[in-house]
C-alpha cells in the first residue's frame, strides 16, 4: 500500500471519530443556544484552532502558506456556505430524531460526492469503489428508514421532515467535499499538508464572517448563548476544526468520494455513541445498516489494492 494511500485512511479514520465526538457536542448545544447558535460554535470557535494547525505545520515543514488563486477563493467560498447550511439542516435532524439514526440520514452523501466529483472534478470511480460506495450507502439508508426504539417519538410531520432535512444537509456536504478539493487542488504552491490547512483556515474564516454577521443581524441571542456556554463551545470548536484538518488532509490524497465513503464508518460509531451517552437502542435492522457499511468500505479498500 502507497504511503499516500496509508495517510489518507489514516487520517479519515481518525476524523471520523473527531466528527462523531464534535456532532455529539454540537447535538448537546441545540437545546441550550438552537441549531443556528450551535452550528456557529463549529466555525467561529474553530478558526482559531485552524490557524495554530496551520502555523504549526508551516514552522515544523520550513513552508509558507500556499498562495491563494481566483480559483481557490471560489472554490473555498461555495464549499464554506455549503458546508454551513448542511450542518444547520444535519442538528435540525438530530435535534427531531435520535443522535445515530439523524447522522445516518447524513450518509447518502458518498453516492452525491461520486457524482458531483465526476461533473465538477473529472473524477471517476473504479467499479469496485462503486460497489463499495452502493453498498455502505445502502446500509446508512437501511439504517435511517427503520429506526430503533427512541423517546421521546417524533412529533406529527417529522416524520418525512427529519429524512428530508437529513437527505438535504447530505447533498450540501457532498458539494461542500468535492468544493474543498477543489480549492486545495487549486493551489500550487507547498506540500500536501500544507495546501489543506491553508485550504481550511481560508474556509473557517469565511465561514465565521458569514455566520457571525447572520447571527448578529437576525439572531444575537444564539450569538450570546454560545458566549455564554464557552466552554462547552470552545470543546466543540477544537474537535470541528481537527476532525476538519484530517478531512482536508484526506481530500489533498485522494478523491472526496474515496474519504467520505471510508467515513461511513461514522455511522457505527454514532451508534456506539447512541448506545452508551443517549441510552438509545438500536434496531436490528439498524445493526445490519451497519454490517453494510462496513461490507461497503472494505469493498472500496480493496479497489485500491
Amino acid at each position: 500500500m502507497a504511503i499516500s494511500t496509508g495517510i489518507w485512511i489514516g487520517a479519515t479514520l481518525a476524523a471520523t471519530v473527531a466528527q462523531t465526538a464534535r456532532n455529539a457536542m454540537q447535538g448537546a448545544l441545540v437545546g441550550e443556544i438552537g441549531a443556528a447558535g450551535a452550528t456557529q460554535v463549529r466555525f467561529i470557535y474553530g478558526f482559531p484552532f485552524a490557524c495554530i494547525f496551520l502555523a504549526v505545520i508551516c514552522l515544523a515543514g520550513g513552508e509558507r502558506p500556499a498562495a491563494p488563486t481566483w480559483a481557490f477563493a471560489l472554490y473555498a467560498l461555495a464549499g464554506a456556505v455549503t458546508q454551513i447550511f448542511g450542518t444547520a439542516l444535519m442538528l435540525w435532524a438530530i435535534s427531531r430524531r435520535n443522535f445515530a439514526t439523524g447522522i445516518a440520514y447524513t450518509k447518502t452523501e458518498p453516492v452525491l460526492v461520486a457524482l458531483f466529483s465526476v461533473a465538477a472534478l473529472g473524477e471517476h470511480l473504479g467499479p469496485a469503489a462503486w460497489a463499495g460506495v452502493i453498498t455502505a450507502s445502502a446500509g446508512v439508508w437501511l439504517m435511517s428508514v427503520t429506526p430503533g426504539a427512541r423517546p421521546p417519538q417524533p412529533a406529527p410531520g417529522d416524520a418525512w421532515r427529519a429524512p428530508a432535512a437529513g437527505i438535504g444537509s447530505a447533498a450540501l456536504f457532498a458539494l461542500s467535499s468535492v468544493c474543498f478539493r477543489g480549492a486545495i487542488l487549486a493551489l500550487a504552491d507547498g506540500g500536501f499538508l500544507v495546501r489543506a490547512s491553508t485550504a481550511l483556515a481560508a474556509s473557517l474564516a469565511m465561514q465565521s464572517v458569514i455566520l457571525g454577521l447572520w447571527l448578529a443581524l437576525f439572531d444575537r441571542p444564539a450569538f450570546a448563548g454560545s458566549l455564554r456556554l464557552w466552554r462547552a463551545s470552545f470543546g466543540a470548536g477544537f474537535m470541528g476544526a481537527l476532525a476538519s484538518q484530517l478531512w482536508f488532509t484526506g481530500f489533498s490524497l485522494t478523491s472526496a468520494a474515496n474519504v467520505r465513503t471510508l467515513a461511513l464508518l461514522e455511522a457505527p460509531f454514532a451508534q456506539v455513541v447512541s448506545r452508551r451517552v443517549f441510552h438509545e437502542t438500536p434496531a436490528p435492522r439498524e445493526m445490519l445498516g451497519a454490517a453494510l457499511v462496513v461490507a461497503g468500505v472494505a469493498a472500496l479498500l480493496a479497489s485500491w489494492g
